[in-house]
């Protein structure tokens, strides 16, 4: 990666109109879903953690372009997708395979939760995680859009530039799929 110093677009300043704390508090107020988003896109904690940053640091870059057409959550989404399709269809994605990191699946248990409970939640992720891998980038991403970050059909057809009947149609298409491939890993 390059040296910050060396890298004259993180030198420039936000546009007029977005002090230093907005920026903080668009990171703060979005940062972890993006994050979540990435994570299921990728599946590797570690590849989402500098994709979530990386996305911050595009949308950093390109606030003055922000027209306010759309939401920022909606903004910095279709750039985490696109950044992340970037990333599946990159040489190393494509020859090189990560094992998804337990720790993903072992923090998601709440600390009351008996050891049985902890186990079942850890099989149930790897379980959805296979299957989203196994699935195509279109219905893995729909899914995603849909059940994780709970968009609406009309904000998942602005981001994929779809149609809302497409979306409503590709999403069923997605679910079918998903249960068929998930019955397999039982």
């Amino acid at each position: 990666m390059n040296d910050p110093a060396e890298s004259p677009e993180l030198l420039e300043r936000p546009p007029a109109g977005w002090p230093a704390r907005e920026i903080g508090a668009l990171y703060e107020e979005h940062n972890r879903a993006i994050y979540y988003l990435a994570l299921r896109f990728l599946g590797d904690p570690q590849r989402a953690e500098d994709a979530t940053h990386d996305v911050f640091l595009k949308a950093f870059r390109k606030l003055n372009q922000f027209r306010g057409d759309a939401s920022a959550r909606t903004w910095l989404y279709r750039i985490a997708i696109n950044h992340c399709q970037n990333l599946q269809q990159s040489w190393h994605q494509r020859h090189v395979f990560a094992n998804s990191d337990d720790a993903v699946w072992e923090h998601s248990a709440a600390r009351a939760d008996s050891p049985l409970r902890v186990l079942e939640t850890k099989e149930l992720g790897h379980r959805i995680q296979q299957t989203l891998d196994r699935l195509s980038e279109e219905y893995r991403l729909l899914l995603l859009l849909v059940a994780d970050e709970e968009l609406s059909y009309e904000q998942i057809a602005a981001l994929v530039g779809k149609s809302t009947d497409a979306v409503r149609g590709k999403l069923h298409r997605a679910r079918k799929t998903f249960a068929a491939l998930f019955e397999q890993t039982a």
